[in-house]
């Protein structure tokens, strides 16, 4: 794949249809991956483009060392409407579905490293370089920073999105006893009210994956889900991202299979008296879960339900010592009094000179933030 096999270097795929060529080493690099989650499989890129790729320009770096593939740094070129009009974007396919995304295998700092040396050597098809959904503090530790600035751009970190995270290594005991009182009684309230309304059943299903003979989607728990989506609020959102919406309900239909196939999908759905009333929907990596939607049928909000199913997949999760549960980032005040923390993702942007809707997305970033706050601020404007 190179003259000089010997040295370090990087092979960029544009196609999509190449990808799998990439099959084993990128599933064995996945499993390498500090942190990975189905968002880090090639399945999920493949379903990703699939429903979404049309108008993008796939730019997938695989990091050889030798001819060994040592790092994979997917990336897009995606056309963003911006307060200064439509920019070419230079980031992770991940847009916003989950929380936390970076480089893929053991060798994070390489990876980056000569992924953006090759960026830099390449022709520039972006107007803006934004390495988003950055776990700095406990994964990332400014990697992509300097791996940026060592290609000879600079680099603006600002605060991308902030989550809250319910960490479970303790023991539930610990961890319920820290929630405040009012919680803990309205909790309990809430279990009285539900118990009233009948027999209730917490039904959990998470396979194991394909490797283990045990990828079966559930189909039927699956559509319980969909419909209680569409009975629920998120019926009517016009978000684009319920897995009722039409927009997103096929492609979140193929990506429940594909996460089944790997063994990373959680369903978690709550009967009163065998009728379905509540669902959580997650996907999860070696314990460690990502909350993608739940919701409950509206007649039954006042019982409780969503509460109740809530905490009896919590301390199911504690008993399977999982290892985390990430909440996201939306509607934080309430999902504060379940978190242990809460963790900002970073974003890690250059504006190249020659780029005059960039220079004018840099000053308007300025205006609104502020000098002070390139370093720990709020996301830019976008």
């Amino acid at each position: 794949m190179s003259n000089e096999p010997s040295r370090p270097h990087v092979v960029e795929i544009n196609d999509p249809e190449r990808l799998e060529e990439l099959r084993l080493i990128w599933t064995l690099l996945a499993s390498q991956t500090r942190g990975a989650s189905f968002f880090h499989t090639l399945d999920w890129l493949q379903c990703y483009w699939k429903h979404f790729g049309a108008g993008q320009h796939l730019r997938v770096l695989v990091v050889l060392s030798g001819n060994k593939p040592i790092g994979i740094l997917p990336l897009t070129v995606v056309r963003e409407r911006t307060r200064v009009g439509m920019v070419r974007v230079l980031t992770y396919p991940l847009h916003d579905w989950g929380t936390f995304f970076g480089p893929i295998g053991p060798n994070p700092t390489a990876t980056l490293t000569l992924a953006m040396q090759h960026i830099r050597n390449t022709p520039r098809d972006w107007e803006l370089l934004d390495m988003r959904w950055v776990n700095r503090h406990e994964h990332d530790h400014l990697r992509t920073q300097w791996a940026i600035e060592h290609a000879g751009y600079s680099a603006l970190e600002t605060t991308w999105k902030t989550t809250t995270l319910i960490d479970m290594q303790e023991g539930w005991e610990p961890y319920w006893q820290s929630r405040s009182s009012k919680l803990r009684n309205n909790v309990s309230r809430d279990f009285r009210h539900v118990e009233q309304c009948g027999q209730v059943e917490h039904v959990r299903y998470r396979p194991a994956g394909a490797v283990y003979g045990d990828d079966d989607p559930r189909w039927d728990l699956y559509d319980v889900c969909v419909e209680l989506a569409e009975a629920s609020w998120q019926g009517s959102s016009e978000t684009g991202t319920t897995l009722s919406h039409p927009r997103v309900a096929v492609f979140l239909r193929e990506a429940h299979a594909l996460a089944a196939r790997n063994g990373m999908v959680d369903i978690n759905l709550l009967f009163i008296d065998g009728k379905p009333v509540a669902f959580s929907y997650n996907y999860v990596t070696n314990g460690r879960l990502t909350g993608i939607r739940r919701g409950h049928l509206p007649e039954f909000a006042d019982c409780g339900v969503g509460n109740v199913l809530f905490v009896k997949m919590l301390r199911d999760s504690f008993d399977r010592d999982d290892q985390c549960l990430d909440l996201g980032p939306e509607s934080l005040r309430a999902k504060r009094r379940w978190g242990t923390r809460v963790i900002n993702s970073y974003r890690y942007t250059h504006y190249p000179l020659l780029a005059p809707r960039a220079q004018l997305l840099r000053l308007k970033h300025r205006v609104t933030a502020g000098p002070a706050n390139d370093k720990q601020g709020p996301a830019m404007a976008r």
